[in-house]
């Protein structure tokens, strides 16, 4: 018996230094240490042995197992040690290799202009407000002077949700529902999108508008003017001009188009402006006196101005771009040219 044992350990300890990894290891370490590994089976075996032999031979095997379990983890700290290396070698870098560049996003124009607005007139004083974009036809249309028969309604190619309830097709009821709910002096900023029913590539059936509104006691046409005058500036750059002609909407009285000096030739005539020097960007003017009576306003006490400008008017003229639906195709190749 003391001979089997001492043969086991002489297996145990050629297997042990054998094991070429610690999975070999483990499983050398179940063949003869575990609960039915050789030295266990020996070790129950004890009982066929005379009483006075079994304390030696119990001895010898706890001390061969001693043995055997430090040669084990001494093995184990070596195999670990060895594929922690390996490991180590391999997953290692090549700094000598070129880095990978992460491409960095951008904002989209359409959102560049909507900041750039809300910026320059906030410092103005003006205050950001929004409104809903599903909206009431009392809203979008009676509230400013235009009730259901009124040709006005013909402008603009709405669409209808149920008889009364309907997609806004401009932002000016923004005005409305402030009016309603606060008295003079007003000075509001509000961007958004609308919906009309039409789509070329000058048009598309969703777009932005941000409208200005401005009511206080002493409004008049001049500060209308002077305002645009410092938005055009800061917008399209310091010599850049205004001129304001002459037109209809039913919630203003009198009313203007507005149009800038031409960005691409400053005003001297070129394709872009049609040789005219000009180039239209909004409509503007004073609000009109039945509008101010509809929300409880006393048009003898105050006046006001109200403008609106199609967002993505601006973004066409300022960056060059000839079709609307490339601002919504989001094309990367687009996009990846508004970088800076």
């Amino acid at each position: 018996m003391q001979d089997k044992v001492q043969d086991i350990r002489k297996s145990a300890l050629e297997a042990c230094e054998q094991a070429e990894n610690v999975q070999q290891l483990s499983e050398a370490k179940v063949k003869f240490l575990g609960k039915k590994g050789e030295l266990t089976l020996v070790l129950r075996g004890m009982g066929q042995l005379p009483s006075e032999e079994r304390p030696l031979f119990g001895r010898l095997v706890n001390e061969v197992r001693d043995e055997l379990e430090l040669a084990w983890d001494r093995r184990e700290g070596e195999l670990f040690h060895v594929e922690e290396q390996r490991r180590l070698l391999a997953e290692s870098l090549d700094i000598s290799l070129p880095g990978r560049t992460v491409k960095r996003g951008t904002i989209h124009p359409i959102t560049r202009i909507i900041n750039e607005t809300k910026t320059i007139f906030m410092q103005m004083g003006y205050e950001i407000v929004e409104g809903p974009e599903v909206e009431w036809d009392y809203y979008n249309f009676e509230a400013l002077n235009i009730p259901p028969d009124h040709p006005a309604r013909d402008m603009q190619d709405t669409f209808f949700i149920t008889e009364k309830l309907l997609l806004r097709s401009q932002t000016s009821p923004v005005q409305i529902h402030i009016m309603e709910s606060k008295q003079p002096p007003i000075r509001i900023l509000a961007p958004g999108k609308v919906y009309r029913a039409d789509s070329d590539i000058t048009h598309s059936p969703m777009f932005h508008q941000i409208e200005g509104l401005v009511v206080d006691r002493g409004i008049t046409f001049a500060d209308l003017k002077g305002t645009l005058q410092l938005f055009a500036e800061r917008m399209f750059g310091p010599h850049t001009k205004i001129r304001l002609r002459p037109s209809y909407f039913p919630f203003t009285e009198p009313s203007a188009e507005v149009d800038v000096s031409c960005i691409i030739c400053a005003g001297s005539g070129c394709r872009v402006c049609k040789d005219t020097g000009w180039l239209e960007i909004l409509g503007s003017g004073m609000v009109h006196p039945h509008v101010l009576q509809q929300v409880g306003y006393d048009p003898q006490a105050v006046t006001g101005f109200a403008f609106g400008v199609g967002v993505e008017r601006m973004a066409m003229l300022k960056y060059g771009i000839h079709d609307i639906r490339l601002l919504f195709e989001n094309d990367v190749r687009f996009l990846e040219q508004f970088t800076s």
